[in-house]
């Protein structure tokens, strides 16, 4: 397939992200059709071209259509975008196996690692649609949801082993305000989008302690240290942490309120407990919270060191104090900064 024929795009999943990812396809002159789970949220779509919901105050492209009949979305799609939770993509995925079009071009928004499983989306998707994983394209980078619907510039990458359908969903997804890049290190990028939640927690906890800059430099670097050597040892470039998908995206969920994970980490910074953060933040859990135990299980499985995260997973499931947290955090022995 070449850049020029990805015309109509399936986005499943009307969240945030989905949305504002949908978004960028219309802003780009591509035809959308939005899979929304709530028949009210597609009518909404629809007659009003709004996701009040999701994305308050956007006006979304008259190119973007919804409906919450998978079937009918996923009809005629040369590119399908899977554009829900990484911990329900595999149930989601199942039901929506026997409708993807054959020769359609896949497209992972998840960030995360399968709990049970430990792999990352793009092994979940071509477990479960029975393709290459060298078909799927994995979108990551600095993407927060209301700043992109809002059309502040931004970029992304795209990353996928096979170039050239990078280069078509490069060719969909490019406009005026947002910049998408090719990367063939899926690994890299997975791993990023994956890891930079789980440090995000760390940072939202730590403001809400009331600690400062030095704090979240602090975490935000020794937590690209992590990403970078679980990375190395999966077979990543160690670039790739360097770019968009690492360092860019790290900073962006990890200075920034819109941050689902870096908010919730602050509740539970001042004290809140994992329910009160869950109920506080409209009954949703933070991806990261799924994640820190996730992708801690795969750095055990693989011998890696990654004690941010390794504590984002006490606190978060043993009942681990944030300060105990830190303490001990800071209470490690001493080492050199590249061991």
């Amino acid at each position: 397939m070449s850049a020029a024929d990805v015309q109509r795009v399936t986005v499943l999943g009307a969240g945030s992200w989905g949305t504002a990812f949908a978004k960028v396809l219309g802003d780009a002159g591509r035809d959308v059709t939005l899979w929304a789970r709530r028949e009210s949220v597609a009518e909404e779509i629809r007659t009003r071209h709004t996701n009040e919901s999701y994305l308050p105050g956007t006006q979304l492209p008259d190119r973007i259509t919804a409906t919450a009949d998978a079937a009918a979305a996923l009809d005629g799609a040369q590119a399908v975008v899977l554009g829900v939770p990484s911990q329900s993509l595999r149930a989601n995925l199942t039901g929506w196996r026997p409708l993807l079009p054959r020769d359609a071009i896949l497209v992972s928004l998840a960030k995360g690692v399968e709990l049970g499983t430990l792999k990352r989306m793009s092994e979940v998707i071509a477990e479960l649609a029975e393709v290459d994983p060298g078909e799927i394209v994995v979108v990551s980078g600095p993407n927060l949801a209301l700043e992109i619907a809002a059309g502040q510039p931004a970029a992304a990458v795209l990353a996928c082993t096979d170039h050239l359908r990078a280069m078509a969903v490069q060719r969909a997804t490019s406009n005026q305000y947002f910049r998408p890049y090719t990367n063939t290190d899926v690994v890299g990028c997975e791993l990023g989008g994956a890891c930079k939640n789980v440090i995000a927690l760390s940072c939202g906890m730590a403001a809400g302690m009331g600690l400062g800059a030095n704090t979240m430099a602090t975490l935000i670097t020794r937590g690209l240290a992590e990403m970078a050597r679980l990375g190395a040892k999966l077979g990543a470039d160690p670039l790739t942490f360097a770019g968009l998908a690492g360092l860019g995206d790290l900073v962006a969920t990890c200075s920034s309120p819109l941050s689902r994970n870096r908010t919730f980490g602050e509740r539970l910074g001042r004290g809140e407990t994992l329910a009160e953060a869950q109920a506080a933040g409209g009954g949703q859990v933070a991806e990261g919270v799924a994640s820190c135990s996730s992708i801690r299980a795969l750095a055990q499985r693989h011998g890696v060191d990654m004690p941010i995260t390794d504590a984002m997973h006490r606190v978060c499931h043993e009942g681990v104090d944030p300060r105990q947290a830190g303490a001990e955090l800071l209470g490690r022995s001493q080492k050199h900064e590249w061991s």
